[in-house]
Formats: C-alpha cells, structure tokens, sequence
C-alpha cells in the first residue's frame, strides 16, 4: 500500500531524491539538467530532472511539471512521486508515453521562493523578448509599497492604505492584476517577467525540442499551489479563448477548466506563461495544457507571504529570527503541512491526469 503524505518531500534534496528512485523503479529514462548559475542553500548542485516512459515514437504523450514557481514544487514533486509509486507508468494507454519534469525552478524550490535566481517569476518569462514588453501601469503606481524599505507593523499598514486606496478606485480584481499579472520594469519586484530568457526557459524549450517532437498530441499538466479554496485544485486554461488549445483542453476537462480571460479563474489574466514555450517549440503538435492550481490560504496571507521573501531577499536578513520565520511562514503558505491536503492534491491530480490521459487517446 502506497502512503501518499510520504511522496511529498519537506525539501529539494529529499524531493528529488525520492523523484529519481522513484522514476528509476518504474523503468524511466531519466535525463538531468544542471543548472550552472547557482547553489543550494547548503551549497548543494541544483538539477532539472526528467523522466521519460513509454515509446521512443509515441503519438501521444503526457507531461508533468513540477515547480514552475519554486516553492510550489512541494507539491507538484509529490504528485509526481504519487504517479510514479501507484503505477501511473504501467497503466499508460497504448502509443501513450509520459514526460515528468521535475523541479524545473530547482533554485526557487531549493531555497523556498517562487521566483528564479534571478529574481524572475518563470510564469511571467515566456514572452517575445525582442519586443516591447507588456505595461503595467499599476504595478508602477503601487510598487513603493509593494516592497517596503522596513519589515514591520506601520510599513504593513501603510502598504495596506495603499492597497485599499487602489482598490476602491480599481476594484479587487484590478488590485489583483496590477500586483500579480506580470511587471517588466521593477526587477527586485514581485511577479517580474525578467529582460531575456532565464535558464528554465531555454532548457525547457530544448526538452521540448528532443522530448516531445515525434508527438502529434501533447497533454501539459503544470502544478501550482496558492489560489483558491483549501485543498481543492482548480483546471486553469490561460490561453485565449480563440485559441485551438483552449478548445481542446474544453473538451477534456468540460466545465471543472476555468479560464482566467472568461473571468471564471481565481487567476489574473497572465502573460508570458511557461506552458506557451510547448506550442511555440512544437508548431505542429495538438498541445492541451493545463494549470491545477491548489488551494492554501486567503489569498491576503499567500501574497503577504510573497511579499515578505521579496523583501527579506533583497533587504533583509536570511539567518536573522525574522528571516527564518518569514521563510517558515513562506513553505506553509504554498505546502500546508498535515497529511490531508497531500492527499487532497493526489485526489485530484490522478483524476486530472485520467481525463488527460482519456483526452490524449480519443
């Protein structure tokens, strides 16, 4: 009997650990990715690590990624350790393999952030860097508060009044895509989309590339954690409704998919998502990709979390007591600790990966 809490991992070394025993039990080809710009917090090597199952030449493969926003990778990591020692590899339908890509934000997940070493949100850095980017005039008018110069009660207030003011004049969900929807013009900010391709960037496109070509339909399932009701793992589809992709990924997952653009997601409306790099590498491949997004706390508590290691990073102290409450205060604010949640997401991962998997052959 598989225990479910157990596949989940309280760190990086430990995920990727189970990730790579777990894969190799389970006959996968497994490749890893160094990445070459930074260290552990303990000194350690960071890897992207993948896994590959099923035929050379399937005609349809499933992918699963975990840890697109770092400190998400708790949960994804476990997921994915969940498919694997449950038997996922050896149920796959005929002419079906599977893709998993571990940690492909191994820094973020290594030292508990969202973003990249450089300071980069990856679902924000997948847009054409040779043109101008996407505004965000309301990133700008409240990015002194966003990023205090202190950490502590009046800076909190202030950022508050701040944000009140905003919102009263904007509405929430206007607060909410000035804060979250990508920025380009504050790089110690929040949400920054980054000026060039980041390291996770360009090595998933090359995965993409030697993975995934032979594929005529690809099935995207990224794990996100953070938004929503606790536990429960909301289908998002962030692309256009127009788009061809968002008609397929309907037909999968019927009305469980929301979509930020139709105003049914708990999401802004984001640019530069990291699942576009699939259709983009693979112009002619069916690619249906979705984002389960799990619930954990409010969504105040969440962002006062992000906000917090934006600014212990760049101004504060790591080793200090607020530092490391501030970094305890982050892991539990996007892993709640406790054995139901874990078993909350693989509930809903597996059945998520079973309309994938029924869409994938039909």
């Amino acid at each position: 009997m598989v225990s479910i809490p157990a596949c989940f991992s309280e760190s990086y070394a430990e995920a990727r650990g189970k990730f790579c025993s777990a894969a190799a039990n389970a006959g996968g080809a497994i490749r890893s990715w160094f990445n070459p710009h930074v260290k552990g917090p303990s000194g350690e090597l960071l890897y992207l690590d993948t896994a590959r199952f099923g035929p050379a030449d399937a005609p349809n493969m499933l992918v699963l990624i975990s840890s697109t926003h770092g400190v998400e990778g708790h949960c994804g990591s476990g997921a994915q350790i969940s498919w694997l020692a449950t038997g996922g590899p050896a149920k796959l339908p005929k002419d079906t393999g599977a893709l998993l890509v571990h940690a492909i934000n191994p820094y973020g997940f290594a030292w508990t952030r969202r973003v990249n070493e450089d300071n980069v949100d990856l679902n924000r850095n997948f847009v054409d860097h040779d043109k101008a980017y996407p505004k965000n005039e309301g990133y700008v008018a409240i990015a002194e508060a966003i990023l205090p110069k202190e950490w502590n009660d009046a800076s909190q207030a202030e950022t508050q009044r701040v944000f009140d003011a905003y919102a009263q004049k904007h509405g929430a969900y206007g607060l909410q895509g000035a804060i979250s929807g990508g920025q380009y013009t504050h790089p110690e900010g929040i949400f920054f989309g980054g000026a060039e391709q980041t390291w996770s960037n360009r090595t998933i496109r090359a995965i993409a590339r030697q993975e995934l070509s032979r594929a005529r339909k690809v099935g995207v399932i990224d794990f996100h954690t953070g938004l929503g009701p606790f536990g429960h793992g909301e289908l998002i589809c962030a692309v256009p409704p127009s788009s061809k992709s968002f008609a397929s990924a309907k037909a999968w997952y019927g009305d469980e998919m929301t979509s930020p653009e139709g105003g049914t997601s708990t999401s802004a409306v984001v640019v530069g998502i990291m699942t576009d790099a699939f259709p983009q590498e693979l112009p002619d491949t069916q690619v249906t990709p979705i984002a389960i997004e799990y619930g954990t706390y409010s969504m105040p508590e969440v962002l006062g979390a992000v906000r917090a290691d934006n600014w212990l990073h760049h101004r504060g102290d790591l080793g200090s007591p607020l530092g490391k409450a501030l970094k305890a205060d982050m892991k539990e604010r996007f892993f709640p600790a406790g054995d139901k949640w874990r078993e909350m997401v693989w509930t809903r991962a597996d059945q998520t990966i079973g309309w994938a998997l029924k869409g994938l052959t039909g």
